[in-house]
């Protein structure tokens, strides 16, 4: 057991090291200029693409540029701008609540502890994350489909849920490099290992990936069953009778 987490941790620091060559640079690809921005960015990411969101938040921003005045927002107007994303309703509510509570409770500034995050409207622990590690250059590993996906395909867990998994990927890796190589896994998930057809052929992970397709790696064989074939039972039955009779005779 302890030889096998070994073995994975290893794989995790591998992943690393490579991940940090093919990606020098770990961006976030939701555009953002502040932490506020970001946030409200995250928030609408939720089962959206952020090329889509980037097309959403410049009008949203033009609108209303700070929490006071998102704070004050007609619901129906962020409604409209924000539709686009899918669940307008509920983003447009949590958009307008995450600034309200900016305001009240933390003075206009957006909160750096995981805990005060955690607490807005819209804001989970991977929300949280992404806040803490590109903006505030704090600890924090964000686990969205794309961490979660690949950590499982190269075999550093088998975990489903998203804070199980967050958890057992920071224990392999230094709290500093947390936040770049969830970014680093997401540029790679979107770039080359695609969740329905991963390129397996273009990927530096290939070597060392329990998942890969390429036909040079090596396979379990699955045990052949031994094939008994039967014989008549007439046959048998007249094999038998003569061998009694040999038998009779030699005696």
């Amino acid at each position: 057991m302890v030889a096998k987490k070994t073995e994975i941790a290893k794989r995790a620091s591998d992943v690393l090291r490579l991940l940090k060559r093919e990606y020098p640079v770990a961006i976030c690809e939701l555009t953002h200029e502040s932490a506020f921005q970001l946030l409200a960015a995250t928030i609408l990411s939720a089962q959206c693409t952020d090329v889509r969101v980037n097309m959403v938040t410049p009008a949203l921003f033009d609108a209303y540029p700070t929490p006071a005045k998102l704070a004050v927002a007609d619901l129906s107007h962020v409604e409209q701008l924000v539709r686009s994303t899918g669940f307008y309703q509920t983003k447009a509510k949590n958009l307008i609540g995450m600034a309200s509570q900016v305001m009240s409770r933390f003075g206009g500034e957006v909160p750096r502890e995981i805990e005060d995050l955690t607490s807005l409207p819209g804001v989970g622990r991977k929300t949280a994350n992404v806040l803490r590690s590109v903006v505030f250059g704090l600890p924090g590993l964000p686990v969205d489909t794309h961490v979660g996906r690949l950590s499982r395909r190269i075999g550093l867990t088998k975990l489903e849920d998203p804070v199980k998994v967050e958890y057992e990927l920071n224990a392999m890796l230094p709290p500093a490099e947390w936040g770049e190589f969830s970014l680093r896994l997401i540029l790679h998930g979107r770039r080359v290992c695609d969740a329905r057809k991963p390129r397996c052929e273009e990927c530096l992970l290939e070597a060392l990936c329990p998942s890969s397709e390429l036909p040079t790696k090596k396979r379990v064989a699955k045990p052949t069953r031994k094939v008994v074939v039967k014989k008549p039972a007439g046959k048998v039955a007249a094999k038998k009778r003569v061998a009694k009779t040999t038998k009779a005779r030699k005696k």
